[in-house]
């Protein structure tokens, strides 16, 4: 049975993002017959609006000691999650209906504190969500 994964950055750039996200992909990759990896560009942002796309192992090669993120990044405020965006977009619900038309088995979520916040406001509504702590800031209990 394929498994399909989406994978975002966000927040602050910060080293190891683009080594983190193909160690994942290379582990699931050895661990999985059939994989399929969806890539959120400008984080939660990609999420929200529907951009993102299928990334192959080819898109993985070369990065590991390549700074930033191949998926970009953006900073979207946990605070204003809840509010509409000036077109009226609930941005949770956009966030979920993304997630549920890409039949997306788990969304893995690279960032920091505000991402994490975020990352646990989607999995109350009930997604499969895996975080990763990243943090610049040291604001993360548990990371230096």
């Amino acid at each position: 049975m394929i498994k399909r994964i989406g994978m975002l950055t966000s927040g602050g750039d910060c080293q190891a993002l683009n080594a983190t996200m193909r160690g994942v992909v290379k582990g699931l990759s050895n661990n999985l017959d059939e994989l399929e990896v969806y890539g959120f560009d400008d984080g939660y942002k990609g999420l929200i609006y529907g951009k993102y796309r299928m990334l192959i192992s080819k898109d993985f090669s070369g990065i590991l000691t390549q700074g930033g993120t191949i998926l970009g990044t953006s900073r979207q405020p946990f605070k204003l999650m809840r509010v509409p965006d000036e077109n009226g977009l609930d941005k949770v619900e956009a966030m979920k209906q993304t997630y549920y038309k890409l039949c997306l088995d788990c969304l893995v979520i690279l960032g920091g504190n505000g991402t994490q916040k975020t990352a646990n406001l989607l999995r109350e509504e009930g997604l499969n969500i895996i975080h990763l702590p990243k943090t610049i800031d040291n604001d993360i209990y548990g990371t230096d």
